[in-house]
Order: structure tokens, then C-alpha cells, then sequence
């Protein structure tokens, strides 16, 4: 069973598409599972009591959840390709801040930018504009963001990139005019196949975006 691995996940999940980039990454193979979140099957109430979310990553039975703490299990349990994480304890420190910024900063302007209206939504645009500009200098002149390596931060941030349209789109803005150096990165981003095979496509994402706006009332 692909070596007792599992991956607990939904098509549209920015999270999960974190997860399929790093196993694409490391070259692992795994049995796929989908599992619509808003609808709590008996697997996913198994391998995720406490919050019951995807993705899940079951490795012999034992699941990891949390698509973070996913990356950083992959990166030890298969350390013998592509290392995600820096080696340095200061750059490691600093990779996991920002993807710890990512999830805890970014995450919730992200979607109140294409999922709410009025007020909310304009409030939401501007605290997400913000964060991109904050992502932008941090990248600065580098490659990527743990500099000549594809890794940990960058693998974060693209899991996003699916809904970046969604976000254009319902914010009202270009995240190439505004934000060229992010431009330049996701498209370095995008040459390589683990991160073009685990990307949703942005249409797809939209075509979702518009069925969620109207299930949380912004339609």
C-alpha cells in the first residue's frame, strides 16, 4: 500500500497541495484518499479526533495532521532526497516563523477576500495586500525563499497559488502589477513538476469560490 501511506485530502485544499508538492518532491508515492471536509467521514474522525480536518497523512497507520507538521515529517522520515528544511538552526528557526506567519497572518484575509462582501471584504483586501508586500520584501532578491533551494517556505506559500486568481478576482487586483518579485517567484515556482502536478486549476478553484460565496452569503 504505497508504503502503508496515505493522504486524507480535498481537491481544493491549499493545505493539501502543500502536502502533494513535498511527497512529489521527495519522490514518495502514497494512496490518495478524498475527503470533503464538510462532510466528517468515519476515517477522518478516526485520524483526526481533535479537529477533525484534512489533510491527514496516515504513514503506517500513525496519522500526522496539520499540513506544516506534515512537510517537516516528510522532510525526516524521507531525508535522504531533496532536503526542504535548512540545515542551519537559525534559517530552520526562520522558515518555520514565516510559515507560521503564512497560516496564522495571511491565511484568514485570504479567503475573506473572495468569501465575504462589503466592509468585511474591503477590510480583508487590505490587510492581504499588506501581507503579500510583507512576503515580497522578505523574498527580496533571492531565488527562492531559503535562497538557490526550492524548500519549506516556498512549498508553503505555493500551496496558495490555485486561489491566487480567486483572490484577484474578488478582490479586484493584480498581484503581477502589484507584487512583481512574487510574480518572478511563482513562476520559478511553477517549472518544476511536483509543484504543476499538485496545483488545483485556478478556474476550478473559482468555479468553487463562487459555490462557498454563496454558502457563507456573499452572493
Amino acid at each position: 500500500m504505497a508504503d502503508e501511506l496515505i493522504l486524507l485530502d480535498f481537491w481544493p485544499s491549499m493545505f493539501g497541495m502543500r502536502t502533494k508538492i513535498a511527497l512529489a518532491e521527495k519522490g514518495v508515492t502514497y494512496e490518495y484518499i478524498e475527503t470533503d471536509p464538510w462532510i466528517k467521514t468515519p476515517l477522518l474522525i478516526e485520524m483526526n479526533p481533535i479537529h477533525k480536518k484534512i489533510p491527514v497523512l496516515i504513514h503506517k497507520g500513525k496519522p500526522i495532521c496539520e499540513s506544516l507538521i506534515q512537510l517537516e515529517y516528510i522532510d525526516e522520515v524521507w531525508s535522504g532526497t531533496h532536503p526542504m528544511l535548512p540545515s542551519d538552526p537559525y534559517q530552520k528557526a526562520q522558515a518555520r516563523f514565516w510559515g507560521d506567519f503564512i497560516d496564522k497572518k495571511f491565511y484568514d484575509p485570504s479567503w475573506k477576500v473572495w468569501g465575504t462582501k462589503g466592509e468585511e471584504q474591503v477590510a480583508a483586501k487590505k490587510e492581504l495586500l499588506e501581507h503579500f508586500k510583507t512576503l515580497e520584501t522578505e523574498l527580496g532578491e533571492k531565488t527562492y525563499y531559503g535562497g538557490e533551494v526550492f524548500g519549506f517556505l516556498d512549498i508553503a506559500l505555493m500551496g496558495y497559488y490555485s486561489w491566487f486568481k480567486a483572490m484577484e478576482k474578488f478582490g479586484e487586483f493584480s498581484i503581477q502589477t502589484e507584487f512583481p518579485k512574487l510574480t518572478e517567484w511563482t513562476k520559478r515556482c511553477l517549472e518544476r513538476e511536483s509543484v504543476v502536478k499538485a496545483l488545483t486549476d485556478s478556474e476550478k478553484i473559482i468555479e468553487y469560490a463562487y459555490v462557498l460565496r454563496k454558502k457563507f452569503g456573499a452572493e
